[in-house]
């Protein structure tokens, strides 16, 4: 076995985020290692032209400044579609039209609950930002969009949100603008979790009982797009339903050939969230020979490292 040494960091020398990721593989340093492994495995598989990359994410994300990442990695086409929570839509809209805040985690609830105000984490969010503006807007989009037709998936319903951004003046901050924008697919697995799905909700009770979400339409894309691929890749961020629909369809292909896998979930409790990408191999999700890495940490401070070292 030949060792490499541990070579210690020297910040005089970094001019740049490439150099410091390079330079936090090179110190061989617990997680800060596996960063800029994660940096290079992700840079070959934007760079690789037979490789469809797969993103993947949960709503909060989106309530933070990562959204302004994830929207480059859109807005940039450095990945080819997106699976994500119903939840992402919530946040993502909301924040074009409306303002979240600062907080701190060891606010006191009840107080924040009488006064209006949500909390996630350490942001807060007013409910004028959240499920008041949202029924604002989504109802007279949805009016129109259902004059257009009546059965839709999910991906053509995101396009239709990103396109009816088009004349609003925050409309570049947005995720799925971009989505629209670039024709990158956007799909919803859960769509109905979440304030998005519950004004769709109300759309269709009051008086629309012919409007409807075609899932199945989703999934016939996707599987147009793991069967017609010569590899596939994700950055895959956080688990759940959007962790897992991103592996469950590249199993029908034999596996990913590239994964980039961030979490804060412990393994020993069994969840998909906690389970390391080597995991995966077991049951055919990802390739033997597949390229992969799973990086433990939060995702604001890591997903900007890696985004920032690649473009």
């Amino acid at each position: 076995m030949t060792m490499q040494p541990i070579k210690d960091m020297n910040l005089d020398d970094v001019k740049d985020v490439k150099e410091l990721v390079r330079q936090m593989k090179e110190s061989g340093g617990f997680v800060a290692k596996k960063v800029g492994m994660g940096a290079d495995i992700l840079k070959n598989m934007v760079e690789d032209e037979e490789c469809f990359v797969f993103l993947s994410f949960p709503a909060n994300l989106v309530s933070t400044g990562c959204r302004g990442v994830i929207k480059d990695l859109v807005k940039k086409k450095l990945v080819n579609a997106v699976i994500t929570t119903c939840g992402t839509l919530d946040h993502d809209l909301a924040r074009v039209w409306r303002d979240y805040y600062h907080g701190y985690f060891e606010a006191d609830d009840k107080d924040l609950h009488k006064k209006g105000i949500n909390r996630e984490g350490n942001i807060f969010i007013p409910n004028d930002s959240y499920g008041v503006i949202l029924e604002e807007k989504m109802q007279p989009i949805l009016e129109k969009i259902y004059e257009e037709k009546r059965d839709w998936s999910t991906r053509d319903l995101v396009w239709k949100f990103g396109e009816a951004l088009d004349g609003e003046k925050n409309k570049e901050s947005s995720i799925i603008y971009w989505a629209w924008k670039n024709k990158i697919p956007v799909f919803l697995p859960g769509p109905m979790d979440g304030a998005f799905g519950s004004q769709i909700w109300l759309f269709w009770q009051d008086g629309h009982k012919d409007f409807s979400l075609n899932l199945l339409k989703d999934e016939q894309e996707l599987s147009n797009i793991v069967y017609g691929a010569k590899k596939t890749g994700a950055l895959m961020i956080g688990g759940g339903i959007s962790k897992h629909h991103t592996i469950w369809w590249n199993q029908f292909r034999n596996g990913l050939d590239y994964a980039v896998y961030i979490t804060t979930a412990p393994e020993w409790d069994g969840s998909l969230s906690g389970a390391r990408v080597r995991e995966a191999i077991s049951w055919g999700k990802v390739r033997e020979d597949a390229k992969f890495i799973t990086i433990e940490g939060d995702a604001t401070v890591i997903l900007p490292l890696l985004v920032k070292s690649i473009i």
